[in-house]
């Protein structure tokens, strides 16, 4: 979970800083079993216990982060507590979001779950919302829904994409696949270029209106559902 090392942990918990159901557990070499409830009866260092392995994170992925462990600049990891780059299994992000790209992204460490909302099998659509350089024409909803539409550098056409026109230069999307720049590459196939875009939900998992750029939560299971139900 990355609090520590064997060592830096059994010297915590001698000293006092580990407590469970309110007593010191200064017995480094009990064995506690790992059960949903634990982070309400644990603290280490006077603070509840992480989740165990099996978090699903939602977070309102700002302009300017990138989805990534390695590239330079900010990243979206950087908002989460420092000890979870090191929790294993690793979290990673549930697809991505490009740097200039702002919405619900979720963040998970379920290997299984990660991909069954990304498989193409399981067509969870996505939702974003976009503003363009240039006002619509009036034939993309035709061209996004006949399942033809080709993009630069493709080798086979787009599945069936949803477009729902909010005004000239505003429109929401829905797409069920996961190509790179997608959003963007399907209004540049039209002669269009996307100035916003902003992913409003997964499945029929929409980004709370009062979680703020940056900030993130837990995921409670009925949420989880959601994703599917869309």
């Amino acid at each position: 979970m990355g609090y520590g090392s064997r060592a830096e942990m059994a010297r915590m918990g001698k000293a006092g800083g580990i407590v469970l159901d309110g007593v010191d557990l200064t017995d480094v070499s009990r064995r506690i079993p790992v059960t949903p409830d634990l982070p309400t009866r644990m603290e280490i260092d006077g603070e509840p216990l992480d989740p165990p392995p099996g978090i699903v994170l939602m977070l309102h992925k700002p302009l300017g982060m990138t989805c990534s462990h390695k590239e330079d600049g900010a990243l979206v990891y950087d908002v989460l507590p420092d000890r979870w780059r090191r929790r294993d299994p690793a979290i990673s992000t549930i697809g991505r979001l490009d740097k200039e790209t702002s919405g619900l992204l979720l963040l998970t460490d379920d290997g299984d779950l990660l991909h069954r909302v990304i498989s193409p099998k399981k067509h969870v659509p996505k939702v974003y919302r976009a503003i363009l350089a240039r006002p619509l024409s009036g034939a993309e909803v035709g061209l996004f829904a006949s399942g033809e539409l080709m993009l630069e550098g493709d080798d086979k056409p787009l599945k069936p994409a949803g477009l729902e026109v909010l005004s000239p230069t505003e429109a929401r999307v829905t797409v069920t696949e996961g190509r790179y720049h997608m959003v963007r590459r399907m209004f540049a196939a039209v002669g269009n270029h996307v100035e916003a875009l902003h992913r409003e939900r997964i499945g029929a998992l929409a980004l709370p209106d009062d979680l703020a750029p940056g900030a993130w939560r837990l995921t409670t299971p009925d949420e989880i559902d959601l994703i599917f139900a869309g």
